[in-house]
């Protein structure tokens, strides 16, 4: 990003992509704003400053692009991306840059075996979650991106962004099962109207920070299987 810095030529490049998912016309009064503008530049001052981010602009909005806006279900909300070199792939908790399941991910699907699929071991072990994405999960981050090797680094950078996500939402989508995990996300759930599904759990990090044997998800895969299957006759495919 060393040349001249062409915002509407970015503006255009992002958007272009998410027109396939349809979230081109749901995002285009953002990303046209100048409130996107003043992030895109940050992210690049800080590149600049050698404070290097992830993922990269071309993963940044990865989890609308694969996530189809009309068969939207569940909003599955996180904290920020994986914090290593080329780990985050834009959706959130997916990890399938490199060949390697990150243990936020491993208590995830270890979860979702115990408590969906009663241990009988059948759940995807994919580390690319876009399958989750494809069927109308909405895998996102509180903050899109993070300084490689931090955590918790761009939360006021994307908090203009995740506002008018979720004020969107809440205005044209009703019924939708939100999960909040860890606490950066459940700070979110109250700007969410009430005519939605609000589930919580601790963050998977959590578990692994404290070398647990097991993630308590609070049964929040259950419960969402149990609502997507009522609400919308679709059986989510772990």
């Amino acid at each position: 990003m060393n040349k001249t810095l062409d915002l509407d030529e970015i503006k255009e490049k992002i958007l272009e992509k998410l027109k396939s998912s349809g979230w081109d016309r749901i995002l285009k009064g953002f990303i046209k704003s100048s409130e996107f503008d003043t992030i895109i530049k940050e992210l690049v001052r800080q590149s600049r400053d050698g404070k290097k981010f992830t993922p990269t602009l071309k993963y940044i909005f990865r989890a609308f692009e694969e996530c189809p806006y009309e068969d939207l279900k569940v909003v599955m909300v996180g904290q920020d991306p994986y914090p290593g070199f080329e780990v985050a792939d834009g959706i959130a908790f997916s990890c399938s840059r490199k060949n390697y399941e990150q243990p936020s991910l491993k208590y995830m699907l270890d979860a979702i075996d115990r408590t969906v699929y009663d241990n009988k071991k059948i759940v995807d072990r994919n580390l690319d979650l876009k399958r989750w994405s494809n069927q109308g999960m909405l895998m996102l981050n509180t903050a899109l991106t993070t300084n490689i090797g931090k955590i918790g680094q761009h939360y006021l950078i994307w908090k203009p962004f995740i506002a008018y996500l979720f004020d969107w939402l809440t205005w044209h989508n009703n019924g939708l099962v939100y999960i909040y995990l860890g606490s950066e996300a459940k700070k979110w759930s109250d700007v969410v109207n009430d005519n939605n599904y609000k589930l919580y759990a601790s963050h998977p990090a959590s578990a692994a920070y404290s070398k647990s044997a097991e993630w308590d998800c609070g049964d929040v895969f259950v419960k969402t299987t149990q609502i997507v299957k009522e609400n919308y006759n679709h059986e989510i495919e772990w």
